[in-house]
């Protein structure tokens, strides 16, 4: 293939009053894809595969000046029916374009040059051959897991922290005991009971410094492995258990959850690891019968459900479910932390243990409290009794929820094939893609200066289960005034919806198509 020109009008333009009306067929899809966009000059005679020599001859094209920035491009079902191939191969083109920095695309604007793809003077040029642009630093925080820095509430720890101290007694200030003080776990025992349906005693809650080291202790303590895990969930606690080492065998997701019925298979498993409240990160809940499914199941094999509650309170939609746990304290463990409800700089987590485990949890982890510092656990002791934790609580409850409904708000507007999937809770949403998307999703997102992660990312590697497109996006981390334009980045590295209307076009839908989002908006 050689030189080619996309010699389609502009649909803007005026007709020519004096031209007569050519008699002729009714137009096919690939004439009426033809009356789309403007004319673009591009020379495809290098070898190669189409996509990628289409590529090469765009960026030349940009790189030496003769497209310059904001320079508008066809649709690409326009530029395909030209050049004789296929609408996806100009779409992908277009798409790594975009994720490239190269090009530009929004809605009601089309496809564009980027204003930052300056062309090089040409002796310059030789002496560095260009490479692809460089992306954006980031600037807008969308990692899940974090909750806003600036909403930790200062002025209630402070008052706690001041009548903690005020009334601790001297031997606060020793040696820390390593179960943890016992003003934390008399308040985190009528706090979980009442708020998330826990089943405890303060002799039972043993004060960790958060999930991960709650983990390490179990592992070193009670769970030889091998261990039943979600087939999507933190990398990090897979090679927390690997390391230990411990073996993972993933069970898969749907809807309704963890499919515990996949236990029966493993014979040599006595122990699984879910989230039931809000499965991380898809965000779906565990159903009801599913729940009772898994403790029937280690009733039956003499087995353990570590229960990780990382959001249990961040329900948005209804009041949040209770506890795994309070169907049978003795085979399920209950782990949290303040991570997600205060800060990850509060580094406090805390396990509700069967008896029969907690002096060994405690032989693991030594004669002297070395993890948490004891006058954090008096301050959220104070905190939690005086009130202040459940008004905190309520607080970002009520702004996360505002957030995630402000998201969805965009994607209905902005991107209406991107679904937010799971539940309404938590910080974070999964937004479903196009298939083969991701990718391209989170490299245009780089380029928009936006930080998240793909779903790919938190795959279990032996997971059966069909793997979807997806981002997740934690909506909870940016302040308020970095909320929108973080939202608007987020919109913009989207892609674009894969299937297009095809056939003959009218007058009208033809000046609308040329509007269409080519690429990642």
């Amino acid at each position: 293939m050689g030189e080619t020109w996309v010699n389609s009008p502009d649909p803007g333009a005026a007709p020519d009053p004096g031209a007569a009306p050519e008699p002729g067929p009714e137009p096919t899809a690939s004439a009426a894809a033809e009356v789309l966009g403007q004319d673009l000059h591009v020379e495809l005679a290098a070898a190669g595969g189409r996509r990628t020599v289409l590529m090469d001859a765009l960026r030349e094209a940009v790189r030496s000046g003769r497209l310059a920035p904001g320079t508008r491009l066809p649709p690409y079902r326009s530029l395909a029916a030209d050049l004789g191939i296929a609408r996806n191969t100009v779409a992908e083109a277009y798409g790594e374009l975009v994720a490239e920095g190269w090009l530009t695309a929004r809605q009601g604007s089309g496809t564009r040059v980027a204003r930052r793809a300056e062309p090089l003077a040409p002796q310059r040029s030789r002496r560095q051959p260009p490479g692809p642009a460089q992306p954006a630093r980031p600037t807008h925080n969308l990692r899940q897991g974090q909750p806003e820095d600036a909403s930790f509430p200062r002025g209630s720890w402070m008052a706690s922290a001041r009548r903690a101290v005020s009334a601790a007694p001297n031997e606060a200030f020793g040696p820390g005991d390593p179960q943890g003080r016992i003003e934390l776990r008399r308040a985190l025992t009528d706090y979980l009971a009442r708020a998330r349906g826990v089943r405890t005693s303060p002799e039972r809650i043993v004060i960790c410094a958060g999930f991960a080291h709650a983990l390490r202790l179990l592992v070193g303590a009670v769970l030889p492995g091998p261990i039943a895990v979600e087939s999507y969930g933190l990398p990090f606690h897979r090679a927390l258990l690997a390391a230990a080492p411990v073996t993972t065998t993933p069970l898969s997701l749907d809807e309704s959850g963890a499919r515990v019925a996949e236990l029966a298979a493993l014979t040599q498993v006595r122990t699984a690891l879910l989230t039931p409240a809000h499965q991380f990160p898809t965000g779906g809940p565990l159903e009801p019968e599913r729940r009772t499914a898994i403790v029937d199941w280690a009733r039956a094999v003499g087995g353990l459900l570590l229960e990780d509650d990382y959001d249990g309170e961040f329900r948005y939609d209804r009041r949040p479910v209770g506890a795994v746990q309070g169907l049978d304290p003795d085979r399920v463990l209950y782990l949290g932390s303040a991570s997600k409800s205060l800060s990850p700089a509060v580094r406090l987590g805390w396990m509700v243990l069967p008896d029969h485990l907690v002096d060994d949890v405690l032989a693991v982890k030594g004669e002297r409290e070395g993890w948490t510092g004891v006058l954090d656990q008096l301050t959220l002791a104070d905190l939690i009794t005086s009130g202040g934790y459940d008004r905190h609580i309520r607080r970002m409850r009520q702004r996360y929820r505002r957030r995630r409904d402000q998201l969805l708000t965009a994607l209905e507007r902005h991107a209406p094939h991107v679904h937010a999937t799971g539940i309404s809770a938590g910080l974070h949403a999964v937004l479903r893609l196009p298939p083969g998307t991701e990718r391209s999703a989170v490299k245009a997102a780089t380029w928009q200066g936006v930080a998240l992660d793909g779903l790919a990312s938190f795959r279990h590697p032996a997971a059966t289960m069909p793997a979807p497109d997806g981002l997740v996006v934690g909506y909870a981390t940016p302040s308020d005034h970095a909320w929108t334009p973080a939202l608007d980045a987020l919109v913009r590295a989207l892609p674009p919806p894969l299937d297009e209307p095809s056939g003959p076009q009218t007058a009208a839908t033809d000046a609308d198509a040329d509007t269409e989002p080519d690429a990642h908006r």
